[in-house]
Protein backbone atom coordinates (compact mmCIF):
# COMPACT_ATOMS: atom_id res chain seq x y z
CA UNK A 1 0.00 0.00 0.00
CA UNK A 2 1.13 3.80 0.01
CA UNK A 3 0.36 6.22 1.88
CA UNK A 4 -1.15 9.85 0.26
CA UNK A 5 2.16 11.20 -0.65
CA UNK A 6 2.48 8.23 -2.92
CA UNK A 7 5.17 6.60 -0.22
CA UNK A 8 5.07 2.84 0.40
CA UNK A 9 3.37 2.23 3.95
CA UNK A 10 -0.31 2.35 4.58
CA UNK A 11 -2.77 4.06 3.37
CA UNK A 12 -5.86 5.80 5.44
CA UNK A 13 -7.95 2.75 7.12
CA UNK A 14 -10.42 2.41 10.06
CA UNK A 15 -8.43 1.19 13.63
CA UNK A 16 -7.15 -2.33 13.83
CA UNK A 17 -5.87 -4.76 15.91
CA UNK A 18 -2.48 -4.14 17.28
CA UNK A 19 -1.60 -7.67 15.91
CA UNK A 20 -2.91 -6.94 12.68
CA UNK A 21 -1.30 -3.69 12.59
CA UNK A 22 2.65 -5.41 13.60
CA UNK A 23 2.45 -8.42 11.04
CA UNK A 24 1.99 -6.02 8.27
CA UNK A 25 4.92 -3.26 9.64
CA UNK A 26 7.30 -6.52 9.94
CA UNK A 27 6.57 -7.96 6.41
CA UNK A 28 8.06 -3.98 5.10
CA UNK A 29 10.52 -3.16 7.95
CA UNK A 30 11.01 -6.47 10.16
CA UNK A 31 9.29 -7.60 13.31
CA UNK A 32 11.87 -5.96 15.87
CA UNK A 33 11.58 -2.72 14.38
CA UNK A 34 7.86 -2.88 14.13
CA UNK A 35 7.97 -3.79 17.29
CA UNK A 36 9.93 -0.67 18.54
CA UNK A 37 8.29 2.06 16.76
CA UNK A 38 5.11 0.72 17.54
CA UNK A 39 5.70 0.73 21.27
CA UNK A 40 7.24 4.02 21.10
CA UNK A 41 4.30 5.01 19.51
CA UNK A 42 1.84 3.80 22.12
CA UNK A 43 4.37 4.79 24.85
CA UNK A 44 3.97 1.68 26.18
CA UNK A 45 6.74 -1.67 26.92
CA UNK A 46 6.90 -4.30 24.31
CA UNK A 47 5.98 -6.76 26.22
CA UNK A 48 3.16 -4.09 28.02
CA UNK A 49 1.78 -3.96 24.11
CA UNK A 50 1.77 -7.62 23.10
CA UNK A 51 0.14 -8.27 25.66
CA UNK A 52 -2.48 -6.36 24.46
CA UNK A 53 -2.47 -7.14 21.01
CA UNK A 54 -5.88 -7.29 20.55
CA UNK A 55 -6.64 -3.86 20.97
CA UNK A 56 -7.55 -1.69 17.98
CA UNK A 57 -5.62 1.33 16.95
CA UNK A 58 -5.68 4.03 14.34
CA UNK A 59 -3.23 3.39 12.36
CA UNK A 60 -2.38 6.15 10.50
CA UNK A 61 0.29 8.02 12.92
CA UNK A 62 2.49 4.67 13.10
CA UNK A 63 2.06 4.34 8.76
CA UNK A 64 4.36 7.17 8.91
CA UNK A 65 6.91 5.98 11.41
CA UNK A 66 6.80 2.87 9.01
CA UNK A 67 7.48 5.19 5.95
CA UNK A 68 10.31 6.35 7.56
CA UNK A 69 12.18 3.19 8.37
CA UNK A 70 11.99 2.33 4.50
CA UNK A 71 13.32 4.86 3.38
CA UNK A 72 16.08 3.71 5.41
CA UNK A 73 16.07 6.22 8.44
CA UNK A 74 17.25 4.54 12.11
CA UNK A 75 15.04 3.77 14.63
CA UNK A 76 16.83 5.59 16.92
CA UNK A 77 16.16 8.79 14.84
CA UNK A 78 12.23 7.89 14.55
CA UNK A 79 11.84 7.32 18.41
CA UNK A 80 14.23 10.06 19.51
CA UNK A 81 15.96 7.59 22.16
CA UNK A 82 18.65 5.33 22.24
CA UNK A 83 19.85 3.26 25.23
CA UNK A 84 23.32 2.87 26.34
CA UNK A 85 24.97 1.34 29.27
CA UNK A 86 21.24 0.93 30.48
CA UNK A 87 20.92 4.48 30.16
CA UNK A 88 18.44 5.91 28.05
CA UNK A 89 19.69 8.61 25.97
CA UNK A 90 17.96 11.24 23.68
CA UNK A 91 19.33 11.48 20.36
CA UNK A 92 19.05 13.43 17.02
CA UNK A 93 20.78 13.75 13.71
CA UNK A 94 22.96 15.82 14.94
CA UNK A 95 25.00 12.85 17.16
CA UNK A 96 26.05 9.82 16.03
CA UNK A 97 23.94 6.79 17.35
CA UNK A 98 25.55 5.47 20.54
CA UNK A 99 26.39 1.44 19.28
CA UNK A 100 26.55 -1.32 21.88
CA UNK A 101 30.84 -1.72 20.82
CA UNK A 102 31.22 1.93 22.20
CA UNK A 103 30.45 0.16 25.72
CA UNK A 104 33.78 -1.65 25.37
CA UNK A 105 35.15 1.83 26.58
CA UNK A 106 33.01 1.86 29.55
CA UNK A 107 33.89 -1.98 30.50
CA UNK A 108 37.59 -1.11 30.14
CA UNK A 109 37.87 1.85 32.60
CA UNK A 110 35.52 0.09 35.24
CA UNK A 111 37.76 -2.56 34.93
CA UNK A 112 41.05 -0.51 35.05
CA UNK A 113 40.04 1.96 37.59
CA UNK A 114 38.83 -0.88 39.85
CA UNK A 115 39.10 0.73 43.55
CA UNK A 116 40.61 3.67 42.71
CA UNK A 117 37.53 5.65 41.17
CA UNK A 118 37.80 9.12 38.75
CA UNK A 119 37.61 12.31 40.69
CA UNK A 120 37.89 13.86 37.07
CA UNK A 121 36.70 12.36 33.63
CA UNK A 122 36.74 14.20 30.07
CA UNK A 123 34.95 12.86 26.68
CA UNK A 124 36.24 14.37 23.70
CA UNK A 125 34.08 14.18 20.78
CA UNK A 126 31.11 13.73 23.31
CA UNK A 127 27.92 13.78 20.56
CA UNK A 128 25.25 12.46 22.88
CA UNK A 129 26.63 12.72 25.84
CA UNK A 130 26.75 8.77 25.92
CA UNK A 131 30.23 7.57 26.95
CA UNK A 132 30.48 11.13 30.26
CA UNK A 133 26.72 9.75 31.71
CA UNK A 134 27.84 6.00 31.29
CA UNK A 135 31.29 6.89 33.32
CA UNK A 136 29.45 9.37 35.73
CA UNK A 137 26.85 6.50 36.30
CA UNK A 138 29.64 4.02 37.40
CA UNK A 139 31.08 6.83 39.75
CA UNK A 140 28.62 8.92 41.26
CA UNK A 141 31.63 11.21 42.97
CA UNK A 142 33.05 12.20 40.13
CA UNK A 143 32.34 14.83 37.33
CA UNK A 144 33.54 15.76 33.81
CA UNK A 145 33.75 17.40 30.96
CA UNK A 146 32.34 16.88 27.36
CA UNK A 147 33.56 18.40 24.58
CA UNK A 148 32.12 18.50 20.91
CA UNK A 149 32.22 21.06 17.72
CA UNK A 150 28.35 20.85 16.95
CA UNK A 151 26.70 23.07 19.51
CA UNK A 152 23.28 21.47 18.28
CA UNK A 153 25.02 18.15 19.47
CA UNK A 154 26.14 19.92 22.95
CA UNK A 155 22.34 20.40 23.27
CA UNK A 156 21.03 17.06 23.11
CA UNK A 157 23.91 16.03 25.58
CA UNK A 158 23.07 18.55 27.98
CA UNK A 159 19.18 17.45 27.97
CA UNK A 160 20.43 14.06 28.55
CA UNK A 161 22.51 14.89 31.55
CA UNK A 162 19.60 16.82 33.34
CA UNK A 163 17.20 14.04 32.01
CA UNK A 164 19.40 11.57 33.74
CA UNK A 165 20.06 13.85 37.21
CA UNK A 166 23.67 14.44 36.20
CA UNK A 167 23.61 17.93 34.68
CA UNK A 168 25.71 19.06 38.39
CA UNK A 169 28.72 16.82 37.21
CA UNK A 170 28.36 17.24 33.42
CA UNK A 171 29.63 20.14 31.76
CA UNK A 172 29.45 20.52 28.41
CA UNK A 173 31.54 22.81 26.32
CA UNK A 174 32.19 23.29 22.20
CA UNK A 175 35.85 23.06 21.15
CA UNK A 176 38.32 21.19 18.52
CA UNK A 177 39.30 17.93 20.78
CA UNK A 178 41.58 19.44 23.53
CA UNK A 179 41.98 22.71 22.31
CA UNK A 180 41.82 24.90 25.20
CA UNK A 181 41.77 22.57 27.82
CA UNK A 182 44.16 23.05 30.64
CA UNK A 183 43.18 20.75 33.05
CA UNK A 184 44.32 16.72 33.72
CA UNK A 185 41.89 14.06 34.09
CA UNK A 186 41.99 10.66 35.32
CA UNK A 187 40.05 9.43 32.95
CA UNK A 188 39.87 10.24 28.94
CA UNK A 189 37.47 8.60 26.91
CA UNK A 190 37.01 9.26 23.17
CA UNK A 191 35.01 7.70 20.25
CA UNK A 192 36.73 9.90 17.46
CA UNK A 193 35.61 9.69 13.94
CA UNK A 194 37.89 6.51 12.21
CA UNK A 195 35.95 5.65 8.98
CA UNK A 196 37.70 6.71 5.69
CA UNK A 197 36.39 9.59 3.67
CA UNK A 198 34.52 7.52 0.88
CA UNK A 199 34.19 3.84 2.73
CA UNK A 200 30.97 2.36 1.42
CA UNK A 201 28.62 2.29 4.43
CA UNK A 202 25.18 1.06 5.34
CA UNK A 203 22.61 4.02 4.22
CA UNK A 204 20.89 4.23 7.51
CA UNK A 205 24.26 4.66 8.18
CA UNK A 206 25.58 7.53 5.65
CA UNK A 207 22.08 8.93 4.38
CA UNK A 208 21.34 9.95 7.83
CA UNK A 209 24.00 10.15 11.01
CA UNK A 210 26.00 13.46 11.15
CA UNK A 211 29.51 12.63 8.72
CA UNK A 212 31.47 14.54 10.97
CA UNK A 213 31.31 11.96 13.06
CA UNK A 214 32.09 9.39 10.83
CA UNK A 215 34.97 10.26 8.39
CA UNK A 216 38.47 11.38 9.11
CA UNK A 217 40.16 11.50 6.10
CA UNK A 218 42.22 7.66 5.56
CA UNK A 219 40.25 7.25 8.81
CA UNK A 220 43.50 8.05 11.43
CA UNK A 221 43.46 11.72 10.85
CA UNK A 222 41.76 12.50 14.55
CA UNK A 223 44.12 10.14 16.18
CA UNK A 224 47.06 12.52 14.75
CA UNK A 225 45.64 14.77 16.52
CA UNK A 226 44.32 13.13 19.87
CA UNK A 227 47.73 11.62 20.67
CA UNK A 228 49.94 14.75 21.00
CA UNK A 229 47.64 15.90 23.56
CA UNK A 230 47.31 13.13 25.53
CA UNK A 231 50.01 12.94 27.95
CA UNK A 232 49.35 17.07 28.81
CA UNK A 233 46.10 16.02 29.73
CA UNK A 234 45.92 12.85 31.91
CA UNK A 235 46.71 12.67 35.53
CA UNK A 236 49.51 10.89 37.20
CA UNK A 237 47.89 7.29 37.36
CA UNK A 238 45.53 8.59 34.91
CA UNK A 239 44.16 6.36 31.46
CA UNK A 240 42.75 7.05 28.30
CA UNK A 241 40.60 4.72 25.88
CA UNK A 242 40.10 5.45 22.36
CA UNK A 243 38.03 3.75 19.99
CA UNK A 244 39.29 2.58 16.91
CA UNK A 245 38.02 0.82 13.89
CA UNK A 246 38.83 -2.53 12.12
CA UNK A 247 42.58 -2.50 10.95
CA UNK A 248 43.79 0.28 13.28
CA UNK A 249 45.44 -1.42 16.39
CA UNK A 250 48.52 -1.58 14.54
CA UNK A 251 48.27 2.09 13.96
CA UNK A 252 47.34 3.20 17.91
CA UNK A 253 49.94 0.51 19.17
CA UNK A 254 52.63 2.76 17.08
CA UNK A 255 50.71 6.28 17.70
CA UNK A 256 51.42 5.18 21.47
CA UNK A 257 54.95 4.34 21.30
CA UNK A 258 55.77 7.41 19.47
CA UNK A 259 54.43 9.75 22.28
CA UNK A 260 55.57 7.67 25.21
CA UNK A 261 53.26 6.21 26.37
CA UNK A 262 51.81 1.90 27.22
CA UNK A 263 49.04 0.84 25.07
CA UNK A 264 46.48 -2.24 25.64
CA UNK A 265 44.47 -3.17 22.61
CA UNK A 266 41.11 -4.89 23.89
CA UNK A 267 38.23 -6.20 21.76
CA UNK A 268 34.68 -5.72 21.97
CA UNK A 269 32.37 -8.56 22.54
CA UNK A 270 32.18 -9.91 19.34
CA UNK A 271 36.07 -10.28 19.70
CA UNK A 272 37.19 -7.40 17.48
CA UNK A 273 40.15 -5.02 18.34
CA UNK A 274 38.26 -2.03 19.82
CA UNK A 275 39.86 0.14 22.01
CA UNK A 276 43.22 1.26 23.06
CA UNK A 277 44.08 1.94 26.84
CA UNK A 278 46.56 4.34 27.22
CA UNK A 279 48.74 4.93 30.12
CA UNK A 280 52.04 6.98 30.80
CA UNK A 281 55.18 5.17 30.39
Amino acid sequence: MRDDDGRSGYSAAPPIRIRDMLQDAARMIGRLDAEVLLAHHLGMERLDMLRHADRHLESNRFALMVARRLRGEPVAYITGRREFWSLPLHVTRDTLIPRPESETLISEAVAELAGRPPATILDLGSGSGALLLAALSEWPDSCGIGVDLSQAALEVARGNALALGMADRAQFRQGNWAEGLASRFDLILCNPPYIAAGTELMRDVVDFEPHGALFAGDGLDAYRQLFPALSGLLAPAGIAILEFGEGQAVFMQALAEGFNLHCRIADDLEQRPRAAILSAK
